[in-house]
């Protein structure tokens, strides 16, 4: 496939997904539905009051009735530009644990073990109940992380940008057959544990398959009642505490990071933003 990635690429990827941040958004609100934006999205809203620059893409959580009913709202339907994919896809090439909000006027390409073929996209995440005691998190965290470890080593395609020991992770990912572990089993396996305590009932909630880890892993009163906050030329909604949450994942999170460092970290092989992937 030709490899077609253009000087300004980051620059249209953020205006598109500004609008189907935007989309989501009002989506949310009009269907009385809880969010936050998190990671990196969060630290732009607070940082940069939008994108963090060098950022190409958006995370959004829900606790997990919100989620379920904004899936099941989405289910089966197109909203203009915007599709959801979800775990109980039939597509043997999404394995990543939680759902997709794709723009389907595009074509985007990820370097995998098998390369993912769909259009630029927002992460949406489940956010769940963990615990009520801090000393609990490590025995709630541990089974999730393994396994979702798994499933990514399994998948991901090996990298040059990559700690040796993490490429040697996913050759011994690929050698389990998949009569014993495939993506399916593994993903249904940890959607049952993330979901095995409720988000309001708990002290201590997560966003399990998150890029941090156990750092994941807050007081729900640092998320507490979404707030908004300025993203771009619109608001969002994201974690009442928001220092709390940030340094939680980043520690300095108001320190820039060295020159060097602010790139983009996703490998994408191809993009074309004016042609979509379901064109043959």
């Amino acid at each position: 496939m030709e490899k077609v990635i253009r000087k300004n690429d980051l620059t249209d990827i953020q205006k598109k997904l500004f609008l189907m941040l935007k989309w989501f958004h009002s989506f949310c609100r009009e269907n009385d539905l809880r969010y936050f934006v998190l990671g990196g999205t969060m630290l732009g809203a607070v940082r940069h009051e939008g994108f963090i620059p060098w950022d190409d893409d958006v995370d959004v959580g829900m606790p997990r009735k919100d989620y379920e009913i904004f899936l099941e709202l989405c289910k089966g339907k197109f909203f203009g530009n915007y599709v959801v994919e979800t775990i109980d896809t039939d597509q043997s090439d999404f394995f990543y644990g939680y759902s997709k909000i794709y723009d389907i006027s595009t074509t985007l390409v990820e370097s995998a073990r098998h390369n993912v073929k769909r259009g630029i996209y927002m992460d949406l995440f489940p956010l769940d109940g963990v615990c009520d005691s801090k000393n609990d998190i490590p025995k709630m965290f541990r089974p999730i992380y393994w396994r979702y470890n798994l499933l990514m080593a399994r998948n991901c395609a090996y990298s040059k940008k990559r700690k040796w020991y993490k490429n040697l992770s996913i050759f011994l990912g690929r050698l389990i057959p998949n009569l014993l572990v495939n993506n399916k089993k593994l993903m249904t396996s940890i959607d049952k544990l993330c979901r095995k305590n409720d988000y309001d009932d708990c002290r201590y909630i997560a966003n399990y398959l998150g890029n941090w880890g156990i750092n994941e892993i807050v007081p729900k009163k640092v998320m507490g009642k979404p707030e908004l906050y300025h993203f771009e030329d619109t608001m969002v909604y994201g974690a009442e505490n928001y220092d709390a949450y940030l340094t939680s994942l980043y520690g300095n999170w108001r320190q820039l990071p060295p020159k060097e460092k602010r790139i983009t970290h996703h490998e994408y092989v191809y993009i074309k933003l004016d042609k979509s992937f379901l064109e043959k």
